[in-house]
């Protein structure tokens, strides 16, 4: 008899289609979210489930799908909505999919920078709302990028990524985090300085840590009114990582000049105020949205998923103690 994999929303046909070949698979067939208890009710007897950043999965799931789930895949390289302490307490192996969002992530991130510097967004809206009436010397004035400062806030695999890309505009690289990078230091020319420094100097930053108790609000009012008032704050990990609260003021007193945000503290929600300044370019958590990165996110999902029921170890398994059991 084959297992059961629950997924739950719908991701590449591909993935569905390959899962199918070694297990009875049941999809949520909405493009929407589950709520806790539908999941619990959907998921219910499943061997294993494929879950999204918007699904939590903790205890009080687990428990009520059963103690025959073997494996959480999280169609993300993100891990915040796991309480992987009480999965592993249950025995279940919690698992990610990083690497395959890099390219895509940093190029996002880029995009968001040059289109907060240049006003893209901003003008677009001018031109189609029939604004225009011409060319003026003065009109819609940005802010260059080449030879400025950037400052990475986390120098991991997308940190890096971003960096290699930065280097084509000569911009200077300097970063900050819990721990350094030397061989991405040697790679990119980038530079450790601690978070004050970080702050102070960046003409551009760009945050690419992971959600944590320590990085919740990681960028707060405080640390607004330390950033230059020309520089551009950028976020593309997650919403939490900046109080919004206190970016919509910093933005509206121009204590700093832009953001580009991908991600937001309550989605889909964002901070009233918000939508209403120009100098803010927002987009609906898409920095790995591209058809590679989404097939491939599904093959790790997937690849994890076969190899945990039937008695492997998967390949990017976040609690590995629970392989020892």
């Amino acid at each position: 008899m084959k297992k059961t994999v629950y997924v739950a929303r719908m991701i590449p046909q591909e993935t569905i289609d390959e899962l199918r070949k070694h297990f009875e698979v049941l999809v949520n067939p909405e493009d929407r979210a589950l709520t806790k208890a539908e999941l619990k009710e959907k998921a219910k007897g499943c061997d294993a489930i494929i879950s999204l950043i918007t699904d939590i999965i903790d205890g009080d799931l687990l428990d009520a799908v059963g103690p025959q789930c073997k494996i959480v895949a999280n169609y993300a390289v993100g891990i915040n909505n796991f309480d992987v302490a009480a999965a592993t307490r249950r025995g279940v192996i919690l698992t990610n999919t990083p690497g395959v969002l890099d390219d895509a992530t940093a190029t996002h991130t880029f995009a968001l920078l040059l289109a907060a510097a240049r006003r893209i967004a901003e003008a677009d809206r001018y031109v189609r709302a029939g604004k225009w009436k011409g060319w003026s010397p003065m009109f819609f004035i940005g802010m260059d990028v080449d030879r400025k400062t950037l400052g990475i806030a986390g120098l991991g695999r997308i940190g890096t990524n971003v960096a290699r890309k930065a280097r084509g505009f000569d911009m200077k690289i300097i970063y900050s985090g819990t721990h350094r990078n030397p061989q991405a230091e040697k790679e990119v020319g980038a530079t450790y300085v601690d978070k004050e420094i970080l702050l102070r100097e960046s003409d551009f930053l760009t945050l690419h840590v992971p959600l944590t108790p320590e990085t919740r609000h990681y960028i707060g009012e405080k640390e607004l009114k330390l950033m230059k008032k020309t520089a551009i704050l950028i976020n593309a990990s997650r919403g939490p990582v900046v109080d919004e609260k206190a970016l919509l003021k910093a933005l509206q007193e121009k204590q700093i000049w832009a953001a580009g945000l991908d991600v937001f503290e309550n989605e889909p929600e964002i901070e009233p105020g918000l939508l209403e300044l120009d100098n803010v370019v927002v987009v609906p958590h898409i920095a790995s949205a591209t058809p590679e990165t989404r097939i491939n996110m599904g093959k790790i999902a997937l690849n994890n998923i076969v190899k945990a029921l039937n008695g492997q170890p998967p390949d990017t398994c976040v609690n590995p103690e629970v392989l020892k059991k």
